[in-house]
């Protein structure tokens, strides 16, 4: 391990320590930990709940729900972004988020999951750009109890670059976190060797059952041509400047290898933090510390 990476190690596991302690304290009693205990304290005034919403996108009105925590706020407010297509929504991320006294946004982008419209790459990027816009309004901060100064987007897989894309382009999202996040301009430039093609073929094809309004064809295309625009060391990360950026990586993950899509990204991002984690795609054995990662990050980091 290098002596940067050691250091980043050791500066996130103090993080987590002061920020644990300091959920602890303030969830309403000794050894209260959101990410794996309910709260102790009852708010009947204002109580927690699940309420769907609609996020105005384009001419779409996408599906979508939203965590509200318990107590008056505001809240700082988490936009939850799934991957290709969103088999891993990360619900347990989100009420872990909840219990630590974050509203968070989750909603499938067009053409995913039975929103309107037609799907592309470029179509979600426009889609999590709207969901800023909307946690911003001052209609969301009310129904929701919601802050619209501290917003942040923690991505998994394709949500990841997008999180990432996104923050670049908006100065009003306060951090990021990305999780197993894909650099899609690797894949795009995959796409320009038959090989390589193929295999994306077979990759995402196997996900296009809930995906409409577009064939495989066209999205393996625009990959193929936004390769330099959809590689996010290059067109992501000069833009992030100082703004506090999570990267996690599963050590096991074969849809975006570490070597391929974490490390090129952390070596663009100095000031970033990285966590490898002992898992797959899915962090399907990491769940625990997947979320004591982010909630964690996100108190010491974001508010």
């Amino acid at each position: 391990m290098s002596q940067r990476r050691s250091s980043r190690v050791l500066v996130l596991l103090s993080l987590l320590i002061a920020a644990g302690c300091a959920q602890r304290g303030a969830g309403g009693g000794a050894g209260y930990d959101p990410v794996t205990t309910d709260p102790i304290a009852r708010d009947a005034t204002h109580p927690a709940a699940l309420i769907e919403v609609a996020v105005p996108s384009a001419d779409a009105l996408l599906n979508g729900v939203v965590y509200v925590p318990e107590g008056a706020g505001p809240h700082p407010v988490a936009i939850l972004l799934h991957g290709f297509p969103g088999s891993e929504r990360s619900g347990d991320l989100a009420h872990a988020l909840v219990r630590a006294g974050w509203t968070v946004l989750f909603f499938h982008y067009r053409g995913a999951w039975g929103s309107p419209g037609a799907f592309s790459f470029g179509n979600a990027i426009d889609d999590a750009a709207a969901a800023v816009d909307l946690v911003r309004s001052a209609a969301f901060a009310t129904a929701y109890r919601a802050d619209p100064a501290r917003i942040v987007l923690v991505g998994h897989s394709m949500g990841g670059f997008l999180a990432l894309t996104v923050a670049s382009e908006r100065a009003d999202v306060r951090c990021v976190a990305s999780l197993a996040g894909a650099n899609l301009g690797v894949f795009g430039a995959s796409a320009h060797d038959p090989k390589g093609r193929a295999q994306l073929e077979q990759g995402f094809g196997r996900s296009m059952g809930p995906i409409a309004g577009v064939t495989l064809g066209v999205l393996i295309e625009e990959l193929a041509l936004n390769a330099d625009t959809f590689d996010l060391p290059r067109s992501a990360a000069p833009a992030l400047g100082d703004r506090p950026v999570l990267l996690v990586a599963g050590a096991r993950d074969a849809v975006t290898p570490p070597a391929v899509h974490h490390e090129p990204l952390l070596a663009a991002l100095p000031g970033a933090t990285g966590v490898v984690l002992d898992a797959d795609h899915a962090f399907s054995s990491q769940r625990i510390a997947l979320a004591r990662t982010v909630v964690d990050f996100l108190a010491a980091r974001c508010l």
